[in-house]
């Protein structure tokens, strides 16, 4: 005896229908996220820092701003900069407290990344100069500073992440060593 299948055929058509009209409604619930421009990446943020030279690890919050083509730390971390330049921490830390806030800028070229939704940040890091006071004396400083991996703005959470390095500093004219790399990681940053 031969069994009718149109009903089968029907039940599997049916089963079909219905997961595609949930698969349907299940995209109607993700918001849609706005292409990334040039332009978004501008504004005041505050980031987290972490230093890292050599063994020794430090954290901190720290504020920048960014135009169109210049991010400017009002006040740049200087802290392990003074302490390899002035071996004393005593010294060291009194001529941090002499010192000014230091204003650094740093140039980038922005593009979009319209695969991933970022803007790519190429920084051109320009040589930091200082004058650090020891003991009446004011020792003029220079740090090369470079950037060796491109930073990120990420469209979909508007953060910034990016990193440094104080790749060589020199002391009136004479190249500091032994000297570790400073590096300036920022994993995260955010618009204020």
């Amino acid at each position: 005896m031969k069994k009718f299948t149109v009903p089968r055929i029907l039940i599997a058509a049916l089963t079909i229908l219905a997961g595609l009209t949930l698969l349907s409604c299940m995209n109607d619930d993700r918001p849609e996220i706005p292409p990334v421009k040039l332009e978004d990446v501008k504004g005041n943020y505050k980031g987290r820092l972490i230093t890292v030279q050599g063994n020794f690890k430090t954290e901190s919050i720290i504020d920048f701003k960014v135009k169109k083509d210049t991010l400017t730390f009002a006040e740049f971390p200087i802290k392990e900069i003074v302490k390899s330049v002035v071996s004393d921490p005593v010294k060291a830390e009194k001529a941090l407290r002499e010192m000014a806030k230091v204003k650094y800028d740093v140039s980038y070229k922005a593009t979009v990344n319209t695969t991933n939704n970022v803007l790519e940040l190429t920084f051109d890091p320009k040589v930091l100069l200082l004058k650090i006071p020891v003991d009446g004396v004011t020792k003029n400083t220079s740090v090369l500073l470079s950037a060796k991996q491109k930073g990120f703005f990420v469209g979909m959470d508007q953060s910034l992440r990016f990193a440094l390095a104080a790749e060589k500093i020199t002391v009136d004219g004479v190249v500091l060593s032994p000297y570790e790399t400073i590096n300036y990681n920022f994993p995260f940053c955010i618009k204020n």
